[in-house]
């Protein structure tokens, strides 16, 4: 890459994509070449715990050899026709993730973000063709600080400044309510309203778990105003929080489900939207498509990649290794550390603003080999792949307690 035998030094990669890159990102400052497992180890050959998982793409942990094969031999047969044709995974894909999840009808695509965009499309349509909302009035309630992808149409309904200033003008029709708060969900509701979309645990807010019993009381609401409930488990979903999906925790079962990043292990983008024929029967051909949806190397990949997780058991994994991580995170006596939250692997540690901001606590956490990533200043999240076992954990706590005692202990 260089024009020589000799390795890059990581300043090669850092400063080559510094210059010819959109600066969008904000990466810790180490160039990772090569995973396997819950390890990824950078161009030097240091190894670090990743404790981030691509944003949860990688529950199965990096370079799983069950879908890396289950990527070639696909790939070897055929990898893309468009829906211009049927293909011979497609099918297939549908029947065991509707088997899994108990969903009707299914909508492919490839990123959450297209997942989320898509879902918004149909609950529009089914509005105004099902329910009888008159056209162009439909509205579609959201929750403060919510994250769901970074398309026009979603940062205008975001209420991050990051996200929206200088984007605009943004696409009409959403409203925004606290998060963890039924009653104003329903005191937001109008004739208009079709659907509710809403994280079962906000991610990119910093793991913000709501009251327990909302999903319960949501799902009424939802049912009781003809509402479609929109659950986007792009990120809590597909075993994250120690369950399948997170709605499970509360044992209920939403209109429509998200669901990508891990669909695929990390391998290959591919996204779903979860629903049932009232809904997902309101799109007719030529309205709605995508020419890598549905793809046939997607579809074997994330075949595989469910299997896997259910094979393994890497679902119930990460229920009793979040209980653990959980507790030994609380066990911290810091004085710098505000809270420590989470459910299954999805975890945050939040600290208090007069210590600084947690990306101090990024780099130290880097030096001593754990990869993690702040979220809104004070932040930390905590998301290993869900194949971690306790002595891992025990590892890492050390270097943990390491990283964080000196601003720690000082506040």
């Amino acid at each position: 890459m260089t024009g020589t035998d000799t390795p890059a030094a990581p300043s090669f990669f850092v400063d080559l994509e510094d210059r010819l890159g959109a600066h969008n990102y904000k990466p810790l400052d180490v160039v990772l070449s090569r995973g396997e497992g819950i390890w990824v180890w950078d161009t030097e050959g240091r190894r670090y715990l990743d404790c981030l998982s691509a944003y949860s793409a990688v529950n199965q942990g990096h370079c799983h050899p069950r879908i890396r094969d289950a990527l070639i031999r696909q790939a070897h047969r055929l990898a893309l026709t468009s829906r211009a044709f049927h293909n011979d995974q497609l099918a297939l894909f549908y029947e065991e993730v509707c088997a899994l999840t108990r969903s009707h009808k299914i909508l492919p695509m490839n990123s959450g973000a297209e997942a989320v965009e898509s879902a918004i499309k149909a609950v529009r349509k089914w509005g105004y063709e099902v329910k009888g909302v008159p056209e162009d009035r439909a509205e579609i309630i959201v929750c403060a600080n919510n994250f769901h992808g970074r398309t026009i149409t979603i940062v205008g309904f975001s209420t991050d400044p990051a996200a929206r200033i200088g984007f605009g003008p943004f696409t009409p029709g959403f409203t925004i309510i606290p998060f963890g708060d039924a009653a104003a969900l329903e005191a937001a509701i109008t004739p208009d309203t079709v659907a509710f979309l809403v994280e079962p645990i906000q991610g990119e807010a910093g793991v913000i778990v709501p009251p327990d019993g909302y999903l319960r009381q949501v799902r009424d609401i939802c049912t009781r105003h003809r509402v479609m409930l929109i659950l986007d488990e792009i990120q809590t979903g597909l075993g994250r929080t120690g369950k399948l999906l997170a709605e499970e925790h509360e044992g209920i079962e939403a209109d429509l489900t998200l669901i990508g990043k891990a669909l695929s292990g990390g391998f290959y983008p591919i996204s779903a939207v979860l629903s049932n024929t009232e809904v997902l029967g309101v799109l007719k051909p030529g309205e709605h498509g995508s020419t890598f949806g549905g793809n046939p190397l997607a579809c074997a990949v994330a075949r595989e990649a469910l299997r896997v997780l259910i094979d393994e058991g890497m679902i119930d994994n990460a229920e009793r290794m979040g209980d653990y991580f959980l507790a030994r995170l609380r066990a911290l006596s810091l004085a710098g550390i505000r809270e420590v939250r989470g459910r299954g692997l999805m975890i945050a540690v939040e600290f208090h603003p007069e210590i600084g901001g947690a990306r101090q606590f990024c780099e130290a956490l880097k030096n001593n080999g754990i990869l993690c990533k702040e979220t809104h200043t004070h932040t930390i999240r905590f998301a290993p792949p869900l194949i971690i076992r306790r002595d891992d954990i025990d590892w890492a706590m050390e270097r943990i307690e390491r990283a964080f005692s000196p601003a720690c202990r000082s506040a």
